[in-house]
């Protein structure tokens, strides 16, 4: 299990943080690669369990639709709330629900799928884990349907193996292999790890820091840390680089997008990220436009689901229905020219 702090979180004295009103994230459990003797690379045999509200199940969808994946690889998604104080099995449990109405739409999610990966036809994800002995219940989950058995639910390491294996797993584009989001290169992949340190410490976790936790010192720590660090990229993207490493899609850009995607119409209120949007930072709203175009990137997200998923099971659960100036989301993304000058 690695120690990498731009994976999982320090652990260290978490419950009495917990107890402080400091949000801590868990250590995910299945931690099993591709490639390991039981979980050979072939195309077919892989199975992803994910909700797209989740953004570290965007990470899994954003490389499987990137990699080339999609048809090698199969997928089931889980309805963006979880279960109520109603449920036989009890709340805050990913329920593959087809059937639930979303009442942001007042309609069904057409997404969202049952079960099918296990053969079970299981309703909650924590079912999946129970067959294996263990009380685990987030998402993603990486599944054999061969074995019958997790591979792994640490979203950061899924990404990795996936991108190490992706032609094996059947991957690749219309124009050839499937491109790499962590290269051979040293020099690169020492400038990735540094970008993602920086992205899970300050962004990618520090959200989860400053929306979830009660204590109000800690929740300034996050919020300064969050906006440094937006403040930090936009000047690296201001000598007129596409991507945050250079001229190429890297791990870095998948890390980063799940959420900035999320901050103008959702994070800015439901996470108390009210400093400022990304359309106030010219260069990452040009980053975060260009990203969106990117082929098949815009599938492998929906704001409805995010929006359903943070505000309808938070205070009263109305979900607002804005932002709408100076567009509404995701159409914004499709305009780089409203970014501050």
């Amino acid at each position: 299990m690695t120690n990498d702090k731009s994976v999982q979180e320090d652990q260290t004295k978490a419950d009495e943080r917990r107890a402080r009103g400091e949000f801590v994230r868990g250590v995910s459990g299945f931690r099993h690669a591709i490639g390991d003797p039981d979980f050979p690379a072939e195309p077919g045999r892989y199975h992803l369990f994910v909700a797209l509200n989740c953004p570290w199940c965007h990470r899994v969808t954003l490389a499987r639709s990137i990699l080339g994946l999609e048809d090698s690889i199969t997928l089931d998604i889980a309805f963006p709330n979880r279960t109520g104080e109603d449920d036989p099995e009890g709340p805050n449990l990913w329920e593959f629900s087809p059937g639930r109405i979303a009442t942001l739409t007042d309609a069904l999610l057409p997404e969202c799928t049952s079960e099918t990966g296990t053969g079970q036809g299981y309703r909650l994800a924590k079912e999946i884990y129970r067959a294996e002995g263990s009380e685990e219940q987030s998402v993603p989950i990486l599944y054999d349907k061969t074995t019958k058995r997790i591979v792994n639910n640490e979203s950061a390491e899924i990404v990795r193996m996936l991108d190490a294996h992706a032609q094996d797993l059947g991957g690749g584009t219309p124009d050839g292999a499937p491109p790499r989001l962590y290269p051979e290169d040293p020099a690169l992949r020492r400038e990735i790890d540094d970008l993602n340190d920086l992205i899970y410490t300050a962004i990618n976790n520090g959200a989860y820091k400053a929306g979830f936790s009660s204590d109000q010192k800690v929740y300034q720590t996050a919020f300064d840390a969050y906006f440094k660090a937006l403040e930090t990229l936009d000047d690296r993207l201001s000598d007129g680089r596409p991507f945050l490493t250079g001229e190429s899609f890297t791990e870095a850009d998948l890390r980063l997008f799940p959420t900035l995607y999320r901050h103008d119409p959702v994070y800015y209120v439901r996470m108390k990220l009210n400093g400022a949007r990304i359309l106030d930072y010219p260069h990452l709203w040009r980053w975060l436009c260009r990203v969106h175009a990117l082929k098949g990137i815009a599938g492998a997200g929906s704001l409805v689901h995010c929006r359903q998923g943070y505000f309808g099971r938070s205070w009263n659960g109305v979900v607002p229905s804005g932002p709408l100036k100076p567009m509404p989301y995701p159409e914004a993304y499709d305009h780089p020219e409203l970014g501050s000058a």
